[in-house]
């Protein structure tokens, strides 16, 4: 008797049905069109920093290596040096969170050093916190505001650390930063002045009828 081998072969794996994928994982990463955008708009930004005085730039929350670099370019006069300095510069703004620079460019006049002063201090707790979990008690403790947003704080605080890895900031990096410095200038923000209630009772009103008998 004839014995018939099947063509399958049993030490051969069945073909395993692919896991159904989620449809928004390929949406996480920007565009290209979004890339160039941001690009675009950071040089832009670089192009600001370098026409303002050094004096204004001291103010602004910059790292020191583009702060440094704005200073050679600006005293820079042959006309391919400074192409490639502005060059250098737009690759160093790849590194830089642009929303801290953004608002110190928008913030003129009252309230200039209050609002420079929170942006560095957003900056500073910005980088404690995703160093260390404790620190975020210690906010609260010092801002009573952050134990209001405690919740959206921490999701902040998750999500920018899963970012580090990144080329460029991510946006619970900067949604942190921003939540972070709204905190700080509420804290700051001057407390309406208080009136002590009227102690003028009822008795120290005159009667009705007996000002109409004066």
């Amino acid at each position: 008797m004839r014995i018939r081998h099947s063509s399958f072969d049993a030490r051969q794996p069945r073909d395993q049905p692919e896991e159904p994928q989620d449809p928004s994982a390929r949406y996480d990463r920007p565009s290209k069109s979004q890339l160039k955008r941001e690009m675009t708009a950071l040089q832009d930004l670089g192009e600001q920093l370098l026409k303002l005085p050094l004096a204004k730039l001291r103010d602004m929350p910059i790292p020191e290596k583009l702060f440094d670099a704005i200073e050679l370019a600006q005293r820079i006069r042959d006309r391919e040096g400074l192409r490639r300095q502005r060059q250098y510069i737009g690759r160093l703004m790849r590194d830089v969170d642009p929303a801290p620079l953004r608002d110190a460019l928008s913030v003129d006049g009252a309230g200039h050093r209050a609002e420079v002063a929170a942006m560095h201090s957003a900056e500073r707790w910005r980088e404690r916190l995703l160093a260390d979990d404790a620190v975020l008690a210690e906010f609260c403790s010092g801002y009573p505001q952050g134990g209001r947003e405690l919740e959206k704080l921490e999701k902040l605080v998750t999500g920018a650390r899963a970012e580090a890895s990144s080329p460029q900031h991510g946006r619970s990096y900067r949604q942190l930063y921003r939540l972070l410095r709204d905190i700080i200038l509420e804290a700051s923000a001057p407390k309406p002045a208080t009136h002590p209630a009227d102690d003028t009772g009822d008795e120290a009103r005159p009667d009705a009828d007996d000002a109409e008998h004066a």
